[in-house]
């Protein structure tokens, strides 16, 4: 249970800690010393990731508020903005199907990238996106993992999202690259063992003692780390004592409202027994007498009600600065008149979205390119002949942000480069209305061609090849001056 705040349970040290050591490679000499080191580091790591998780689910510290003054009064009251910052996040990189795209104009390249992106699809590939992408946006960290399948699966590959809770990846401090995987696990008999993979060895290390390496012909690690920036700081955490503060005004508000409902009784120059009291609240009628005759006898309720409106104000500055510090849209910038779509969208923070969302697509593209480099290995192994007979230069990983945004002014601006003549492949490519630019300018140069023969059957109708001429002409004359 989060009962403490976060704040108080990492001591300023934000972020997920990297697991670094001094060496380029795994050997038999050093393998136990790289393992330490990043068991070292999941343990670090573990309470705080189980944290961000545990509030990301509504688990959040202002279910355990106490409370000195009226302590009969307490409702605790949480606004689960965690989701809603996750969700939005997470909705920003994988909200379309991230794939692999073709880099070179030959069937035979696209047909394997075809293929590639089925398998990922059976593996169920965009499930596992959004399921690493709620782990990388709420705890810092994220990762996927491929595992080989046998008949009947349609694919040589399954793939999976393991918890950071029990994962984590050692770097090396020299080259920066993944050296060791390692995993938490425990065996039908609930004893805790760890596996892990190196770039060709798998390990298991179990009652403190490291196993004898043995191939895994994956090709390299078959677990990949996202981190959601360097540092592998959550969303969650760069504004979670603002939600705390959201989540104590909202608990605040409903306690006013209750002591105001539940006030106390004041007698003013009066004495009530307990009973009598009572009597007269199930009556609904109250009567009293004065102690002093030459005072009059009042009785009334203590409230004081909270100024609602200060409130909402106080609320709705820390909410909209949050939303700042992570670049999301404020859903409560209205249109007004005269607006286009674009100053409506750069005004409401879509475009700074985007932007925030655009320095995060590298790790997520390094990560993927590692992933099914992997998968490529396995496929080779296991279907033949080889139907993605490719290697890492014959494709890129593309991820597609609101490809129906904008998609009028796309579609004219479409138009106006084919129109002024730029090669069809060009303007697919620079317009971004699709993610394999290449196989949709394959499928579409049939009639592409079309077109352009329409256009030069006008040409020869109208008699203006003579123009054209000219105009190429004048266009050399000057290119000439230019040059001169």
């Amino acid at each position: 249970m989060n009962k403490q705040r976060f704040q108080n349970l990492v001591n300023g040290r934000y972020g997920r800690k990297i697991a670094y050591v001094d060496f380029t490679e795994v050997t038999p000499g050093n393998v136990l010393k790289i393992f330490n080191e990043g068991a070292k580091c999941l343990n670090w790591n573990r309470p705080a990731i189980r944290y961000l998780h545990d509030y990301y689910k509504g688990d959040q510290s202002a279910l355990y508020r106490q409370k000195t003054v009226r302590d009969d009064i307490n409702n605790p009251v949480v606004e689960n903005h965690a989701f809603e910052i996750v969700a939005f996040k997470n909705a920003q990189t994988y909200g379309e199907p991230v794939q692999c795209v073709s880099l070179k104009n030959d069937d035979k390249t696209n047909n394997a990238v075809d293929k590639l992106n089925d398998y990922n699809r059976i593996a169920n590939k965009r499930l596992v996106d959004i399921e690493c992408g709620e782990w990388t946006s709420s705890v810092g960290t994220g990762f996927k993992a491929i595992q080989r399948t046998k008949p009947p699966y349609l694919a040589p590959y399954r793939l999976v999202a393991p918890s950071p809770m029990n994962t984590i990846i050692v770097y090396s401090s020299i080259t920066f690259e993944a050296l060791l995987s390692i995993q938490q696990f425990k065996d039908e008999d609930g004893n805790q063992y760890y596996r892990c993979f190196s770039k060709y060895l798998e390990y298991i290390y179990k009652n403190g003692v490291m196993s004898a390496g043995t191939i895994h012909a994956f090709g390299g690690i078959p677990i990949v780390e996202y981190p959601n920036n360097a540092d592998r700081i959550s969303d969650i955490e760069l504004v979670i004592t603002m939600l705390d503060a959201i989540n104590e005004i909202q608990s605040n508000r409903v306690d006013s409202v209750e002591q105001f409902v539940q006030a106390y009784f004041k007698f003013l120059d009066c004495d009530v027994d307990e009973e009598v009291f009572a009597k007269m609240k199930m009556n609904g009628a109250i009567v009293v007498k004065s102690n002093n005759g030459s005072q009059r006898a009042d009785v009334s309720l203590i409230q004081q009600e909270l100024n609602q409106e200060g409130t909402q104000v106080a609320k709705d500055d820390i909410w909209d600065n949050a939303l700042s510090i992570l670049a999301i849209p404020n859903r409560e910038s209205q249109n007004s008149g005269g607006d286009t779509s674009g100053a409506v969208r750069l005004r409401s923070g879509y475009d700074m979205a985007r932007q925030r969302a655009d320095i995060k697509d590298p790790y997520v593209v390094r990560g993927d390119r590692e992933l099914n480099r992997v998968a490529l290995k396995v496929i080779s192994q296991a279907v033949s002949p080889n139907p993605c007979d490719i290697d890492e230069t014959a494709f890129d990983v593309h991820i597609v942000h609101s490809p129906t945004d904008n998609l009028l002014t796309k579609s004219e601006a479409l138009e106006i480069l084919l129109r002024s003549g730029i090669h069809p492949l060009v303007a697919i490519k620079v317009t971004g209305l699709w993610a394999d630019a290449e196989k949709v300018f394959l499928q579409s140069k049939p009639y592409l061609d079309a077109l352009w023969k329409t256009v030069d059957q006008m040409i020869e109708k109208n008699n203006l090849q003579g123009e054209v001429e000219k105009a190429k002409q004048i266009v050399g004359g000057l290119n000439g001056k230019q040059n001169n």
